[in-house]
């Protein structure tokens, strides 16, 4: 397979409808907001989206959730371990970074994708992994406004005499959001972990369908939808154009004050000379 050598821009439409698209734990698991009142999912969120369906893809993933964990192992430094030749380099004072680099990024496409630390307590080894792959925290076009409704439960969660009295808590979503989010793909970094151009086609085809087997009670089925992914593929290493330019050469506009649907906003494509993205619908 041969080794990307030519970069890659990409951007991702996202709408979210009565959803909470990524909660955080610091404020209640209220929906994300910045200062300005837009909605953001964080690029970790994102790459753990994507690495989930690289995995439903069949393919081997180094930083497993929980509830996804498909080999059995409990921790990162089971699985590296899985590998003997990792396991010898782990304690050893003499192995080489480059070559534990090197097997590692063979062995599992999030590594040579996003790149990992290896820093294990114990272990006489500490690699870092740069990866090629780099995005963005997604961002809505317009302020969201948050729902939060109050819930109970009034069942008893053990047998005993008498009902439980109704325990409250509260569920938090936003009605509506249009999320953009950037990312690019990195030559030199791309040779160093040995990135293919059959990763770079996996890594968009999971950005196509990003949000397929990841329904939950906050995110219902059908609440998160990809709309449209643009994939700019440069003619070389360094590319015709600089990331921040090709990003800026799509302008998406709300049409109404409130809008409530895709169909609210205007996206314009500014066209580059020589480069043409690759637009693909949400499935």
């Amino acid at each position: 397979m041969t080794v990307l050598n030519k970069k890659i821009d990409f951007a991702v439409v996202v709408s979210v409808t009565n959803a909470n698209p990524n909660g955080d734990p610091l404020n209640g698991n209220r929906p994300r907001q910045n200062y300005d009142g837009h909605g953001e999912i964080s690029d970790v969120a994102l790459k753990r989206k994507i690495r989930n369906r690289l995995q439903d893809a069949g393919e081997s993933i180094f930083v497993q959730s929980n509830d996804r964990n498909n080999d059995g192992f409990k921790s990162l430094k089971d699985r590296a371990d899985s590998d003997e030749a990792l396991k010898k380099m782990l304690k050893s004072k003499t192995a080489s970074e480059e070559e534990f680099a090197q097997i590692a990024c063979e062995k599992w496409i999030d590594v040579r994708s996003f790149g990992q630390v290896f820093a294990f307590k114990g272990s006489t080894l500490s690699v870092g992994v740069r990866g090629p792959v780099s995005i963005h925290t997604a961002t809505t076009i317009s302020p969201i406004d948050i729902v939060s409704t109050q819930i109970t439960k009034s069942v008893n969660s053990v047998t005993g005499d008498k009902r439980s009295s109704d325990t409250m808590g509260m569920k938090h979503r936003i009605n509506h959001g249009l999320f953009l989010f950037k990312g690019s793909i990195n030559t030199q970094l791309a040779e160093k972990t040995g990135f293919t151009f059959d990763d770079a086609e996996k890594v968009k085809q999971a950005l196509v369908t990003l949000f397929e087997n990841d329904s939950s009670s906050a995110r219902p089925d059908g609440s998160m939808e990809v709309n449209t992914v643009y994939w700019w593929e440069h003619s070389s290493k360094l590319g015709q154009y600089s990331s921040a330019k090709v990003h800026r050469s799509l302008s998406i506009e709300a049409n109404a004050n409130d809008p409530k649907s895709f169909d609210d906003y205007t996206i314009a494509l500014n066209n580059l000379n020589g480069l043409e993205p690759e637009i693909i619908t949400g499935q």
